[in-house]
């Protein structure tokens, strides 16, 4: 069987699962959920990190950056000069090349500027960056982001944070059938089963944030969407069986006693 490789910008991951840092109850509870989950990946808000307290714990005391690839997004950013500076503070701060872009269009919905997310992902990429782009799922969009050099298509599932699963399939599979670059859903998945459906769809990974953050066990959830994606994946690869309107018998009609 073909060798099944997570590839984003040229480097291997062996992980589908890409975790977020945010909403935990401290540092101890992040690390401890990332290493239950198996990521490798993890997403870090740059305008939410402490950088001036050198009294304040740093998430990297907690996670190791040698271990583990962290991946710097633009949270909070609702305009293309916001995230372009964000994203360039990044790579002065860590060297990081490899973000993740974020440009939301207002903050009830925190769906996507696509005018302003396609602006900073032509500028990024002439700066050198391997971009991960949060997007509608909108397939013409995500073609868009792919022609312009985006190293990842990253479209939301339903609204972020809110834990409604999968919204679109249909859009999701279009997007996945045209995209030569992972496709990796973002936002708006709230439990494992969300997580495999994804992967089922074709997807090369997801991201989870809130859905273990805020689980009443972010540890056991954690460990829970690690396998989530693994067997998603496997039940991608297997193919699955072909729907019928009408029943199969698991055994043949010829031949009774």
């Amino acid at each position: 069987m073909k060798k099944d490789v997570f590839k984003i910008a040229n480097k291997i991951f062996k992980s589908r699962l890409i975790v977020g840092t945010g909403k935990y109850k401290d540092f101890k509870e992040t690390a401890a959920a990332v290493k239950n989950s198996g990521a490798e990946i993890v997403t870090v808000a740059v305008r939410r990190v402490n950088i001036l307290d050198k009294k304040k714990p740093i998430l990297m005391d907690y996670i190791n950056p040698k271990k583990i690839t962290y991946l710097p997004n633009t949270a909070g950013c609702f305009n293309s000069e916001d995230a372009l500076r964000t994203l360039r503070l990044a790579r002065e701060m860590g060297g990081w090349k490899m973000v993740k872009l974020e440009v939301l269009g207002d903050k009830k919905t925190l769906f996507p500027n696509m005018i302003e997310t396609i602006k900073s992902t032509k500028i990024l990429v002439k700066e050198g960056f391997k971009v991960l782009v949060y997007c509608s799922d909108d397939p013409l969009l995500a073609k868009k982001l792919e022609d312009i050099g985006a190293s990842a298509i990253m479209p939301l599932a339903s609204p972020i944070g809110s834990g409604l699963g999968i919204q679109n399939k249909v859009n999701l599979s279009l997007i996945i059938k045209q995209s030569k670059v992972p496709v990796i859903v973002d936002a708006g998945i709230g439990t494992a089963s969300d997580a495999t459906i994804a992967m089922e769809l074709g997807c090369d990974g997801v991201l989870i944030n809130s859905a273990i953050a805020k689980a009443k066990n972010p540890i056991l959830m954690a460990n829970s969407f690690k396998n989530a994606v693994i067997s998603g994946r496997q039940s991608f690869m297997a193919g699955r069986m072909k729907k019928e309107f009408f029943g199969s018998p698991s055994s043949p009609f010829k031949g009774l006693i």
